[in-house]
């Protein structure tokens, strides 16, 4: 799992070099509110992810072994299992464990050919996180074949740089995290990128905007799968007021200071404070992605599961490994009483009151969260 992390931090930092040859990502005009238009887009996406195929949907939520985004798989994966609306599986190259990043490490994962065996007609739908490498041959070759059977494809956050490594973003418009708008804009003959949405659809090719953005558009895909009031229902249990695509994407861009903070949260990486979260059987999925996503990308904090019992399983049903607490480790605050999102809220106060307004709006934009950050009394 150390040697992912490194190669993450290195290939970070090669991205910084670039982006500050090339400007990255420069800021974009604010949007322009309209809550019937994003209404009649999340209609459209809805409407162009319904079923294609008789019977229960089979999900397929794609993991590279070697490293994955930990928000990316672990939140499209819950939201769908606690909606009940599909068969979900994780499938990889390699069967068994997946490691995450920036933290934890999952076990269950599929294999391509056991999910073949399976499910010879392919997937109905394919979930793309972020991976540590976006270009695994096997991972780009599983991929294209499934859309080539009709699997619809959702490209989470930088899941879209994968997406687009199986031949499937040129000529189509996309979302994706801001910081590699350049990026897939140069590799894609023919893309176009769509500001101002968190989720974006053309021809049974979806991608989302950066790590928050897997909520809403999985409670779009539950809308498509199993109606409105399902998917209402579920947001009401997850804190969420509103699944539309409205996002405003102008506050997400690279200028000097950003890609200096950017710099020092990988240095900063190395003298990470190890802390534990401590889980058990049933553990929200959702509220401890975010949390601990948060935490760690502050580049103060390092996160491992701890459990006297060893891994544990969690409420989505996915095995999460852990090792028995060790002394003399910081704890991760985990506040049981408040639904995922508001937890994030609060991670996100707690982060300013430990270490700052600049480094909490610093892992605001890089999980491209927009807040608002809801009040840490209570």
């Amino acid at each position: 799992m150390w040697r992912s992390v490194a190669a993450l931090i290195g290939a970070s930092i090669a991205a910084f070099a670039l982006a500050a040859c090339t400007g990255g990502a420069p800021p974009l005009p604010p949007a322009q509110a309209d809550a019937a238009r994003s209404e009649r887009e999340k209609q459209a996406f809805v409407e162009a992810l319904k079923p294609h195929r008789a019977g229960r949907p089979v999900v397929a939520v794609l993991a590279l072994n070697e490293g994955t985004e930990m928000t990316d798989l672990l939140l499209p994966h819950a939201v769908l299992q606690r909606a009940d609306v599909a068969e979900v599986r994780i499938v990889a190259p390699h069967a068994g464990r997946v490691s995450l990043y920036p933290a934890l490490e999952v076990d269950g994962a599929q294999d391509f050919a056991a999910f073949e065996r399976l499910h010879p007609s392919g997937a109905d739908y394919v979930i793309v996180p972020a991976m540590i490498a976006d270009d695994n041959p096997q991972v780009a070759a599983w991929l294209k074949q499934q859309a080539a059977r009709g699997a619809r494809v959702i490209g989470v956050c930088s899941g879209a740089r994968v997406v687009g490594r199986a031949g499937l973003l040129d000529g189509r418009r996309f979302a994706g995290h801001w910081y590699d708008r350049g990026t897939l804009l140069a590799r894609h003959a023919g893309a176009s990128y769509v500001p101002h949405q968190r989720y974006v659809v053309d021809r049974g090719v979806a991608t989302t905007t950066g790590i928050t953005a897997s909520v809403p558009a999985m409670l779009a895909l539950v809308e498509a799968v199993g109606g409105q009031e399902k998917a209402r229902s579920l947001a009401t249990e997850l804190g969420v007021a509103s699944w539309t695509p409205a996002h405003d994407s102008s506050p997400f861009y690279l200028d000097t200071g950003r890609r200096v903070d950017f710099l020092l949260n990988k240095v900063a990486f190395w003298r990470a404070e190890r802390w534990r979260v401590d889980v058990q059987d049933g553990a929200d999925d959702v509220a401890l992605a975010l949390a601990v996503d948060a935490w760690t990308r502050t580049g103060h904090i390092g996160v491992d599961a701890a459990s006297a019992s060893g891994p544990v399983r969690l409420r989505s049903g996915l095995v999460l490994l852990a090792q028995p607490p060790r002394e003399g480790t910081g704890r991760l605050p985990l506040a049981s009483s408040l639904k995922p999102l508001p937890q994030l809220d609060r991670t996100l106060c707690e982060i300013g009151q430990r270490y700052g307004a600049a480094r909490r709006d610093w892992v605001m934009q890089e999980m491209e969260y927009p807040g608002p950050i809801a009040a840490c009394a209570g």
